[in-house]
């Protein structure tokens, strides 16, 4: 949603707090929410799903300026599953190296493959979620050496892709994303909505 959609159904529905459960990576979203809140006054909260981080044996990269760094220098076959945003500047870092991307079955993501001339056998369409068995079959299919993910935590199926990766030998890297401000437990959510609630009817 559009930061002139948002406003509009805010005001239409006249919301009094805006509770933030986008994707992490969902930047654009979560910048329009925050400017509203702000600019209508109206309290502003987000979720935060807790991070994999170096805890796992994935190779854990601060951000894509670092990931871009970092995987400019391998060889060999690299799966993506960070979606399409950054294909361009994958591709610019690619060299003789094979890299394919998953990537949502959605008209603009596949435009956005063609943009850059990604062959078709090195784009797999799916819409997820994705079991470890399931990311495990496909990884092994497409013989890859590296597996590039984003940490959306558990609930984005982060640590199913480097469980498969773990079991076939493949070497997982995830890219990171910066700190924020917020809460990594939706009880907690649920008691403030309630609590906003009661107070507005007071």
């Amino acid at each position: 949603m559009g930061y002139k959609d948002m406003v509009k159904f805010i005001a239409k529905n006249n919301i009094s707090l805006i509770v933030d459960l986008t994707h992490p990576y969902a930047e654009e979203v979560t910048e329009n929410a925050k400017k509203v809140a702000a600019e209508k006054d109206i309290r502003y909260i987000r979720y935060i799903r807790r991070k994999v981080g170096p805890k796992t044996k994935a190779i854990y990269l601060k951000n894509y300026e670092e990931a871009y760094d970092y995987i400019s220098k391998l060889q060999g076959t690299i799966f993506f599953t960070t979606g399409s945003k950054n294909i361009g500047d994958f591709e610019n870092i690619r060299g003789e190296n094979r890299f394919i991307y998953r990537v949502l079955p959605a008209l603009e993501s596949i435009e956005i493959c063609r943009k850059y001339d990604i062959k078709l056998r090195d784009i797999v369409a799916v819409l997820g979620p994705f079991t470890k068995d399931f990311n495990k079959a496909m990884f092994k299919e497409y013989q890859v050496d590296y597996v590039v993910m984003k940490d959306s935590g558990d609930e984005g199926g982060t640590l199913e892709k480097i469980k498969a990766c773990e079991e076939l030998g493949i070497i997982p890297i995830v890219v990171g994303r910066e700190m924020e401000e917020g809460y990594d437990n939706l009880d907690a959510i649920e008691e403030i909505i309630r609590r906003h609630k009661d107070e507005k009817f007071l």
